[in-house]
């Protein structure tokens, strides 16, 4: 491993969690539906869980040149069933703020995947390889709820809107 690549990526994925964290913690406060805004509460509460990892893992190979152990076993709770409630079904004709904020989160998500993915696989040291696929996974959760949030909007949306052709 290369210290300095190491490093100038650790420095990158620390800025896209704490751009990721903010993201969530704004559109947690203009949303509207309780649900949708405890789902951002939980998601900037876990971009500051990956933030924390990634400073230390920073610490460690600027110290020594190394990714120190750690157990990336923690995976992200599938909160997907106790939010797609009554209260967003009622809501969603005025969702239009929180369709468009899971819309960029999907994107910002999505991007986070491909970046911790491509990093795993770019990486000859396992510790580094270990917690860059344990973040590329918990990213794909995070994508999946948002996935799923965004297609109970849509057709809630569509059924208030009288969108089906039948």
């Amino acid at each position: 491993m290369e210290k300095t690549k190491a490093m100038d990526v650790l420095k990158q994925a620390i800025l896209l969690e704490i751009k990721g964290k903010a993201f969530y913690e704004s559109a947690a406060r203009e949303s509207k539906i309780d649900g949708i805004r405890q789902v951002f509460e939980t998601m900037a509460e876990e971009e500051k869980g990956h933030i924390d990892v990634l400073t230390r893992q920073l610490k460690s190979v600027g110290r020594s040149g190394k990714f120190e152990p750690a157990s990336f076993t923690q995976m992200a709770e599938d909160i997907t069933p106790q939010i797609l409630t009554e209260e967003i079904r009622k809501n969603a004709a005025d969702a239009a703020y929180e369709a468009a904020a899971i819309g960029a989160a999907m994107d910002m998500e999505d991007k986070a995947v491909k970046f911790y993915g491509n990093r795993a696989q770019e990486t000859d040291d396992p510790m580094e390889r270990e917690m860059f696929q344990w973040l590329s996974d918990w990213e794909k959760t995070h994508l999946t709820l948002l996935s799923g949030l965004d297609k109970q909007l849509q057709e809630e949306i569509w059924n208030d809107q009288s969108f089906w052709p039948f």
